[in-house]
């Protein structure tokens, strides 16, 4: 699959550093990059900007990507990651050369870490983490020798062999490299190349108990798969000097690591850590949860990945991390559905209009057109009845300034339908409005009237004889605060959670054009916002997530107003 053409292709630097490297011939001119998640969480936006670029650069040169898994800690990685991970990036429109996992390198890897013992680059370490730590120095400071640097190259050598055999237990050994512990990089006083952990692997099961270090295997696996380009992110910049350290003392290939500023979101967690807290602890319902920001959640919620690429395309690519606005992202969200999606007519707080003139056994065939920006997508017919619901919020017993829906004595034109003004209403003993009533202008089918007179307001509807009833679940931001990560001393993110993330409501009334709606379908209910149906539907029961909001005009007024 070539890089999707919606991709749109911006100038930065590491494109510049590309076309450089092509033009003097650089990796004989050639781009391979590679995505290498780490299968212990889901995708979420921030992977999206990865993804982009290094399948998007390298298919703009002619170049290939690989999809290769970091999967060298067993004890957090699962196959259920790897398969979401797959399906993720398929689905955001890439395809990869070859997919791959370090662990299809792991005797590869330990034996450039024999190589390294006999070139006294390295030697087996007996401190306990905790003492490991206090030997490494501070920033200010520089570190101390372990007790164990000196062992004999034959020592360290039959040490490492009985690590793998797995005679130690975990943690009571680890491997590092010899490479200088008063350098002012903490990275490079003497790092762990290797650790004890018999546990299962998810792919090679119990042949090893040694698992290397992200910062050891990474740099290596990028030098046998011949990338050339080894793209991530600003976190990574200090280790890049021991990315070129092995690879260097190694006498391997050796790609060049370029990092670039991480994707940060407003009112949005990115940090795999606390994802997985929101999920464990039940702050949320899964993975896919829509309002977690993982490409799973977003899927479900109703995001398309092309409006996913544009953002990423738009936002940029820099040096220095920055904050993007989330209403930037869903602005895109906006666009790609406007143009593609059908609208149809859906009530999510019904109160019921019997329009007195209408006769009682008729029913008419409105027709509406399914979407103004597609001439494509044809028109449907609507019926209408003597019944119908209408939406709580577009009438006022007692209107307020500037409001021009359905009050007693106003007429208002309906969608696609006539012109009908309120004449009464009906309370419950608690002095609820429970139903209204109306009259309708035959004249003035289609929505204008013959004698020429003007309505300011147009509400939506359905005919309470054929609607179809539906859940509907109506998504806020999972996070109250802008930046739920800045919290006070002793505070914790989870307290910028916001309680009314999501509002579910039943008993919901849609066309009847939606019968028939499977999971991931997506549509426009009418002044409303843009929908999804979700996976948890059935034949008889569709539920319905709320992707992204349309404008309100009047809400912002009449916030304002209350404000007073």
């Amino acid at each position: 699959m070539s890089e999707p053409s919606n991709t749109p292709t911006q100038s930065n630097f590491i494109r510049d550093i590309m076309i450089a490297d092509r033009e003097s011939n650089k990796h004989g001119g050639t781009v391979r990059t590679r995505f290498p998640p780490e299968p212990n969480g889901y995708l979420h936006l921030g992977h999206a900007k990865s993804i982009c670029l290094n399948f998007g650069l390298a298919a703009e040169f002619g170049g290939t990507t690989n999809l290769r898994f970091d999967d060298t800690n067993p004890a957090r990685e699962e196959q259920e990651y790897v398969d979401s991970i797959i399906d993720n990036v398929r689905w955001l429109g890439f395809q990869w050369d070859k997919a791959l996992f370090a662990s299809d390198y792991f005797e590869q890897l330990y034996q450039w870490a024999v190589q390294l013992i006999k070139q006294g680059q390295a030697f087996v370490c007996d401190l306990p983490a905790e003492e490991m730590r206090k030997y490494r120095g501070t920033l200010t400071e520089p570190g101390t020798h372990s007790p164990y640097r000196d062992r004999s190259i034959e020592e360290n050598l039959d040490l490492f062999a009985r690590m793998r055999a797995g005679e130690f237990p975990d943690g009571a050994r680890t491997l590092r490299a010899k490479i200088d512990m008063a350098s002012p990089n903490l990275n490079m006083r003497d790092p762990v190349m290797y650790r004890i952990l018999h546990a299962h692997h998810h792919r090679t099961g119990d042949d090893w108990c040694i698992y290397p270090m992200y910062d050891y295997a990474h740099g290596q696996s990028d030098s046998i798969e011949g990338i050339t380009h080894s793209i991530c992110t600003l976190e990574f910049e200090d280790h890049r000097p021991l990315y070129d350290w092995f690879v260097e003392q190694l006498g391997i290939h050796h790609p060049q690591q370029i990092e670039f500023d991480r994707l940060n979101l407003t009112y949005t967690v990115l940090s795999k850590r606390k994802l997985l807290q929101l999920v464990t602890e039940g702050h949320v319902r899964g993975w896919d949860d829509p309002r977690m920001p993982t490409l799973s959640g977003i899927r479900r919620r109703g995001y398309t990945p092309e409006a996913l690429r544009s953002f990423c395309g738009v936002i940029g690519v820099g040096k220095t991390n920055g904050i993007n606005e989330l209403g930037l992202l869903e602005h895109y969200v906006r666009e790609d559905l406007n143009k593609r999606v059908n609208r149809v007519m859906a009530v999510l707080r019904p109160v019921k209009v019997v329009i007195e003139n209408y006769p009682d056994d008729t029913v008419e065939l409105l027709e509406a057109v399914n979407n103004p920006e597609d001439a494509a997508a044809g028109s449907r017919t609507v019926p209408f009845s003597k019944v119908i619901y209408i939406e709580q919020d577009d009438f006022r017993e007692v209107p307020p300034k500037q409001f021009y829906r359905l009050s007693p004595g106003k007429e208002v034109r309906l969608r696609w339908g006539f012109f009908i003004t309120c004449t009464g209403v009906v309370k419950n003993d608690a002095g609820e409005v429970v139903e209204l009533r109306a009259t309708y202008d035959p004249a003035s089918r289609g929505g204008n009237s013959p004698d020429g007179r003007k309505v300011k307001a147009t509400i939506h509807w359905v005919s309470a004889a054929h609607a179809i009833d539906a859940e509907v679940r109506v998504y806020e931001t999972l996070f109250s605060k802008e930046n739920p990560n800045q919290v006070p001393e002793g505070g914790d993110f989870l307290d910028n959670i916001n309680p009314n993330s999501l509002e579910v409501l039943t008993g919901c009334k849609l066309e009847p054009a939606l019968v028939g709606s499977v999971p991931g379908d997506k549509v426009q209910f009418e002044r409303l916002g843009y929908f999804c149906v979700d996976n948890d539907s059935t034949p008889g029961n569709l539920v319905f997530n709320r992707t992204v909001a349309l404008r309100d005009s009047y809400a912002k007024i009449e916030k304002r107003e209350q404000g007073k």
